[in-house]
């Protein structure tokens, strides 16, 4: 039996009196095309927070390809990269140095980084902004550099917190054959989305959290085909 790419078992957040995350528990499969929906505020940014190591976790365990992330935590963390919703890239840097100086953070400098940096910057057709600070790119610019950036050190899964928020149907449609492409290739992805049309189009299996809780978990053919996706979403726009 095959060791999934991700498993959550229990996970609880707290932040003092209140809890953000409260016993949500799955897993995503090797390979998957994972979709992690909810409204604002419903738990998700911290679930991949606690995932990632950046929030400590209250209650629970996840384990990326076996290795828990808080024992084992020097192997699980290079096996996950992170596209977040805001741009928080250092902006002393030009675009090259930021994803050469990201793989640093796990230990990978040297040549192979600044050929593996030219070649994701070639194919987000980024070459000719090398040079520039991210300030001086367009948004739609950004979106793409922070996919590049989550990939430079060959992570087995990628977390994308809301990758086409804000940006037009042209680039959302670009963005999509990018997400296929690297999926096909044998990616685990985890994606988060306000667009029920992009979950639709992307994800394989759907999970919905609501105040912390996990409310639905099934394949998108059964959620979309049963019509449950669009009345679990109305049910959380009514509340």
């Amino acid at each position: 039996m095959s060791v999934p790419a991700l498993k959550i078992d229990g996970l609880i957040k707290r932040y003092g009196e209140f809890t953000a995350v409260d016993g949500i528990s799955f897993e995503v499969e090797e390979g998957a095309f994972f979709g992690l929906l909810g409204p604002n505020g419903a738990g998700k940014t911290t679930t991949i927070n606690a995932i990632v190591g950046l929030a400590k976790i209250s209650g629970g365990s996840i384990a990326l390809f076996g290795h828990d992330v808080q024992r084992d935590w020097r192997t699980a963390r290079p096996l996950v990269g992170v596209a977040p919703q805001e741009y928080n890239f250092d902006r002393y840097l030009n675009i090259r140095d930021v994803l050469i100086y990201q793989a640093g953070y796990y230990g990978q400098r040297g040549a192979a980084v600044a050929k593996r940096a030219d070649l994701l910057l070639e194919r987000f057709d980024l070459t000719s902004k090398a040079k520039q600070p991210y300030t001086r790119l367009s948004g739609g610019m950004k979106r793409r550099l922070t996919l590049a950036r989550a990939l430079i050190h060959e992570p087995r899964l990628v977390i994308l917190d809301e990758p086409t928020a804000g940006v037009d149907v042209e680039l959302r449609l670009e963005l999509w054959s990018l997400l296929r492409e690297l999926n096909t290739k044998g990616t685990t992805i985890i994606l988060t989305t306000h667009y029920l049309e992009e979950a639709e189009e992307l994800c394989d299996r759907i999970g919905i959290i609501q105040s912390g809780k996990l409310v639905a978990l099934e394949t998108t053919r059964r959620l979309v085909g049963e019509g449950n996706l669009q009345d679990v979403f109305l049910e959380l726009t009514r509340r």
